[in-house]
Formats: C-alpha cells, sequence, structure tokens
C-alpha cells in the first residue's frame, strides 16, 4: 500500500508548463546550476547599482541645484532625492510580487531591467530638485525585481542549494549597493576630474553627473537583452498558476484514499502546499520586521558615510573627494566579494545563519561606535582605517541580509514567494525610504551642534544608528523572531 501512496503522491508534470520543465531540468542535472546562478548575479548586479549610486556625488549634486541656503542644509535636502525611490519601490512592491506570481517572475524582472535604462539615464540629466526626486522616484516604481528574483533564484535550483541561491541574490545586491557608489564616485563630474578627456562646454561637463548613469544604464541594456533567454520557473498549468503536486485521478477508487488524504491534509498544514493568509504566518512577518529594521539602518548609514566622508573637517567629516568615497567603495566591494565566496559559506555551514547574523549585528556596535575617531587620522593610518572599517560593515550587512533573505523563503511556499517578497519590499522600501530622508535630516543638525556637550556633532549620528542596529539584534532572539518549521 506504501508503493500505491507514493504513486497516487507522485509529482505530475506538464508539457506546456515552464515550471515544470525547470523542475524536470533541476531533476536531471544535480549539480549546482551555475549558468543560471551566474544570470542572477548579473541581472541583481544591475538592478541594484543605480539605488545607491548616487550618494558619493548627491552632495555637489544639491549644491549645484543652489536650493539650499546654507551649507549645513544640504544634507537635508539630499534625504528628498535618497527617499525617493525607496518611496516609488514601497508604492508598488506587492503589485509587482501578485504580477510575478501570476504571469511569470521573468516579465518582472526584464520590465525592472528596462526601469533602469529609461529612468536612471533621465536622473543622470536633471537639472532641478524636482526633476531628480520626480526621476528617482520612477525607477523605484516600476523596478519591483528584487522580491521575485529572491523566489527566482531559490526555484531555478535543486531543494539543497537553494541556499546558495539565495546568497548568490544577497551577494550580488550587496555588491551593487557598493559598486554603484563607487561608479558614482569615480565618474561623477569628469570634466573636473578628467579635463584632458572631458571638455567643459561637452555633454558629460554640461551635465556633470550623467557619465555614472549613463555607463550603468549601457550595463542595464545589456542585461535586459540578455534577460529574454531567462528560464520561467513559475508553474502554469492550463494558463494558470497551479501547484507542482496533484492527485491522481485514481485516488477516489482507491479503497485507502482516506489515508491518502489525511498525508495531503498533513502536507498541506506543514506548509508545502499551503494557501493561509500571509499575515497570519509569523515566521514570515516576524523576519519581515527584523528584515525592516536592519534595512532602515543599513539605507541611513549608505546616505550619512558618503556625506559624512565629503563633508568638511572643520564639521567633523574627512574631507573626501568623491573620487576618493569611490576608492573606499571599490575595496569595500571587492572584500565583500571574497567575504562572500569564501568565508561566508564556510561560517554558515558551522553555526548556522540565525547565529553568524546575530553576531555580524553585534560586531557592527562596537565598529560603528569608532568612526567619528577615525575623523581624527589622517594620511596613510586614515585610509588603511576607513578601508578596513568599510569593508567589515558591508561584510556584517550583507551576512544579516543573506540570512533574513533564507528565513523568508522558508517560511512560505513557491506559490507564494511572490507575494510574500512583495510584502516584504514594500515594508522594507518604507524603512528604507525614511533612512534617507532621516539620515539626511540628522546629518544636518548634527553638523550644527559640534560643540554640544553630549555626544556632540557625528558622535550623535552613529550613536542614533547604533541604537537601530541593537534594536534589530534584540529582535533576532526568541520569543520575537520564530523560524519556519521545515
Amino acid at each position: 500500500m506504501a508503493e500505491s501512496g507514493e504513486a497516487l503522491l507522485k509529482k505530475v508534470y506538464y508539457e506546456d508548463c515552464p515550471g515544470c520543465k525547470q523542475d524536470q531540468r533541476n531533476e536531471m542535472h544535480r549539480g549546482i546550476p551555475i549558468k543560471e546562478f551566474f544570470f542572477i548575479w548579473i541581472v541583481v548586479l544591475c538592478n541594484s547599482l543605480p539605488i545607491s549610486s548616487l550618494f558619493p556625488f548627491l552632495y555637489f549634486m544639491i549644491r549645484d541645484f543652489h536650493v539650499a541656503k546654507r551649507e549645513e542644509d544640504i544634507g537635508f535636502y539630499a534625504g528628498y532625492v535618497g527617499s525617493a525611490f525607496m518611496i516609488g519601490r514601497a508604492l508598488t512592491s506587492v503589485l509587482w510580487g501578485i504580477i510575478a506570481d501570476r504571469y511569470g517572475r521573468k516579465p518582472v524582472i526584464i520590465i525592472g531591467t528596462v526601469s533602469v535604462i529609461i529612468f536612471n539615464t533621465l536622473f543622470g540629466l536633471s537639472t532641478t530638485l524636482w526633476m531628480a526626486v520626480s526621476m528617482r522616484f520612477l525607477l523605484g516604481s516600476c523596478n519591483g525585481l528584487l522580491g521575485p528574483i529572491k523566489a527566482y533564484a531559490s526555484e531555478v535550483t535543486r531543494q539543497e542549494y537553494q541556499t546558495l541561491g539565495v546568497s548568490v541574490v544577497s551577494t550580488s545586491w550587496g555588491i551593487g549597493l557598493i559598486i554603484g557608489p563607487a561608479l558614482g564616485g569615480f565618474l561623477a563630474q569628469p570634466a573636473e576630474k578628467y579635463p584632458s578627456i572631458f571638455s567643459k562646454n561637452s555633454l558629460f561637463g554640461r551635465f556633470p553627473y550623467f557619465l555614472p548613469c549613463l555607463c550603468i544604464s549601457l550595463i542595464a541594456i545589456v542585461v535586459a537583452i540578455g534577460s529574454i533567454w531567462l528560464p520561467e520557473t513559475l508553474h502554469m498549468h492550463n494558463g494558470k498558476n497551479k501547484e507542482k503536486f496533484t492527485l491522481s485521478d485514481d485516488l477516489e477508487a482507491t479503497s485507502n484514499g482516506s489515508d491518502l488524504k489525511e498525508k495531503i491534509e498533513e502536507t498541506i498544514e506543514s506548509g508545502q502546499v499551503s494557501k493561509g493568509n500571509l499575515f497570519t504566518n509569523w515566521p514570515l512577518i516576524s523576519s519581515i520586521i527584523v528584515y525592516c529594521v536592519f534595512s532602515l539602518h543599513d539605507m541611513a548609514y549608505t546616505e550619512i558615510f558618503s556625506l559624512w566622508a565629503v563633508s568638511d573637517r572643520k564639521y567633523g567629516g574627512l574631507s573626501f573627494s568623491s573620487n576618493d568615497v569611490g576608492v573606499v567603495l571599490a575595496i569595500s566591494g571587492f572584500g565583500l566579494l571574497v567575504f562572500q565566496i569564501f568565508l561566508y559559506p564556510t561560517v554558515e555551514k558551522i553555526v548556522g545563519p540565525i547565529r553568524v547574523m546575530r553576531l555580524a549585528a553585534a560586531l557592527s556596535i562596537p565598529l560603528l561606535s569608532s568612526y567619528p575617531f577615525v575623523a581624527m587620522l589622517s594620511g596613510l593610518s586614515l585610509a588603511l582605517v576607513i578601508n578596513c572599517a568599510s569593508v567589515l560593515k558591508n561584510a556584517f550587512s550583507m551576512t544579516i541580509m543573506t540570512g533574513l533573505f533564507i528565513l523568508q523563503n522558508n517560511a512560505v511556499p513557491q506559490h507564494q514567494r511572490g507575494a510574500a517578497n512583495g510584502i516584504s519590499m514594500t515594508a522594507m522600501s518604507i524603512f528604507k525610504a525614511i533612512g534617507p530622508g532621516g539620515g539626511g535630516a540628522l546629518f544636518s543638525w548634527a553638523q550644527k551642534r559640534q560643540v554640544a556637550s553630549f555626544l556632540p556633532g557625528d558622535q550623535m549620528i552613529f550613536f542614533l544608528l547604533n541604537i537601530v542596529e541593537l534594536s534589530g539584534l534584540i529582535l533576532t532572539f526568541k520569543p520575537f523572531l520564530a523560524l519556519p518549521n521545515k
């Protein structure tokens, strides 16, 4: 009877279903899908590049818009531009998740990449504050890719490599958030930095922040064309999204059909084919809340770091040029890549994603506390310390995000991953929208209190960042954070 039960619960593949075809490929190819992971890495990298590429030159862009009456107010207006992308993404992420669950992951991936080509290019041509804000908002609204690509990464491979697939997404996303600002730092204001190549009367002289945006958009064109050949992973039977597991027509005719029904009910209750309300799924919701707290911290840190690095030393900054910031972030990107490839998998395998996530959050607190004192250094010692600190901080952030990505994907079955990641993206985008706006306002306020008796100047900035980080660390423990039943 056991053999009969196994036969009746056997996977059924539909000939015209792209998800079934991908499942068959996963069954046949038992190794790591290197080609698929490479495509995912490139797509995610391309779509993450424009998110923070503006931060190294945003200070100078706002200055050139002539909207800030005082130098200390530049950070306040920079917050508007920095938040616009996340506000747009917060408003549409659930919609993109629903579209991904209904029509497939691939269309959302292509549309998101095309939006980079259009709106990122126009942002580089911005001549007013509100044009810059509008283009960033539209870019965020049309780019709902991160949620579906996380689901896609776990569906394009066998179960034993799903954690690696999610790690590929988080690694590529994190590297993009670092390489993007590096490109912005190196390529912004080319007529001033490279006068022998770019004339002040040329297009790049009249639009000093267009070159980094154009380079990212050119990469997006190549990726958008390549995305056409990506395999779809969503199960669509007879034109509709269906579950992978079906019952044989012989079920009702079987004498022990009731026993099999009980098995199926147990399977549904275990979450493999759950159709429950996502908002009552506490393992999912708790991981999303923790994700939001750390996302708020990371986005605020990203904006504050660049503003702090380029601000004058009399305000507690480092007096870096955008080129100097680009060098630091490029080194951080390379260090993050080495960490995620060679160190993270080993550490995660030994202690697990939850413990390594907590360790990374705990170590981030003393690291951030040291930042105000780094500004007292100069020369080689400053370069060495700030690069090491930046590499460590970004490695810790990606460790945390990778662990949370894994928890979120494991908390729901395949047919709910797009919607679940859409909810995650919406909530995260709201918090990330607060990050640049709040971070910019905080930075502007802190620069005006250089002689305060309690945490003067930038010490207050990094103290408040640590409060957020500590809150996230506390939430990673029970009873708040619930682990999915596997």
